[in-house]
């Protein structure tokens, strides 16, 4: 196992972001959702365990689609990002399950608005030593990620219709959540796990080097560098992914958040029981220089990845360009039991399906 392969699998197999069901009881929401369903039948359409749930109120045609998400921990380097890209990453998966957003909440609960915070690298430790922190109050730090949230809702034209406010926290760590309501476009739910082995996997928007937590939790970077909110580049993967939705042919859709590429396709496949196999040296990117290991586990903004039949994946290549978006088809879904990552014809990582006992283990050995 290497450094990567160490990294991407901690994501995915040992970290609390993508395996809440070892904090959270969830069988307790399945059997209280059974009962409720007694009441509502149909009701519930999708629920835990996908990019967002998919419900239909009765009476009413057609769905909706309901995510919330939190970006607390950014917010101390970055409040006016991070809250924006809060609210961005819940959009994206609205859209992943087929959707379009059209309403926000935000909850925000923050030091009383007098105290002093520290914003920037060292905000954690409390004190600066690098030189680029700037002290703020509370107040002026809650404008910065009201504003994020603010602008990310203007640029992809999403209502906020409400929310909260707490000014009661003594935490270094601000809380800053977002639920986004919007309503399905596409005949049925787009869900996560891949359908089908022979489908192309096209991704929609470039990748930089921002949004890089992964890897500086694996010791790869130096410095942490949360995702920039990229206002412009969010609205054309809406509207390019809105467009490929047209063609139809697509068997799975996901948003990339966390653990960027490696996180989005390994979790798809896992979940249908199926392998992949991509190209990252055919990853579009915004700046030069990127690494191998970048590419596949940044976690850069506004981008949207597809898995599609194969006699439409031209087509819808060329309904996404029509929408001015950036996309390349990156590989393929198999019938394998891994995910196999290349770069000029190297093999990055292989992440299993399933990972013995004994790799499970030294991933929490440090």
């Amino acid at each position: 196992m290497n450094t990567i392969e160490r990294a991407l699998m901690h994501a995915l197999f040992t970290h609390l972001h993508h395996n809440i069901d070892r904090a959270v009881d969830f069988a307790a929401f399945g059997e209280l959702n059974r009962m409720v369903s007694r009441s509502w039948p149909g009701a519930l359409v999708v629920g835990p365990g996908d990019d967002a749930a998919v419900v239909r109120v009765p009476g009413w045609e057609g769905y909706l689609v309901a995510k919330q998400e939190s970006h607390c921990s950014p917010c101390v380097p970055r409040p006016y990002d991070a809250a924006a890209t809060g609210a961005g990453g819940a959009m994206r998966d609205i859209t992943a399950m087929g959707g379009r957003p059209l309403f926000l909440m935000d909850f925000i609960g923050t030091r009383p608005l007098e105290e002093e915070v520290l914003v920037g690298p060292c905000g954690f430790a409390g004190k600066c030593t690098c030189g680029k922190c700037r002290t703020m109050t509370s107040q002026e730090r809650l404008n910065l990620m009201v504003r994020g949230i603010r602008d990310m809702c203007e640029a992809m034209e999403v209502f906020v219709i409400g929310g909260g406010l707490s000014t009661s926290f003594s935490d270094i760590v601000p809380a800053v959540v977002v639920a986004v309501i919007g309503k399905l476009v596409t005949e049925a739910p787009l869900t996560k796990p891949a359908k089908a082995a022979g489908d192309r996997i096209i991704l929609i928007g470039e990748t930089a080097d921002d949004g890089n937590d992964t890897l500086y939790r694996a010791g790869l970077v130096r410095e942490m560098r949360p995702a920039r909110a990229l206002f412009e580049q969010e609205r054309t993967t809406l509207e390019a992914t809105l467009a490929a939705f047209e063609v139809g042919g697509i068997h799975a859709c996901s948003d990339l958040g966390a653990a960027g590429i490696g996180a989005g396709i390994c979790e798809s496949a896992r979940y249908g029981g199926l392998g992949a196999r991509v190209d990252l040296s055919a990853v579009p990117v915004s700046v030069g220089g990127l690494t191998a290991e970048e590419i596949l586990i940044c976690e850069t903004q506004a981008r949207m990845v597809l898995q599609v039949a194969p006699d439409k994946a031209d087509e819808m290549m060329s309904a996404i360009r029509s929408r001015n978006g950036v996309a390349a088809i990156v590989g393929e879904i198999n019938d394998d039991d891994k995910e196999v990552f290349e770069y000029d014809g190297q093999v990055i990582a292989s992440i299993p399906n399933k990972p013995s006992a004994e790799m499970l283990e030294s991933l929490t050995q440090r």
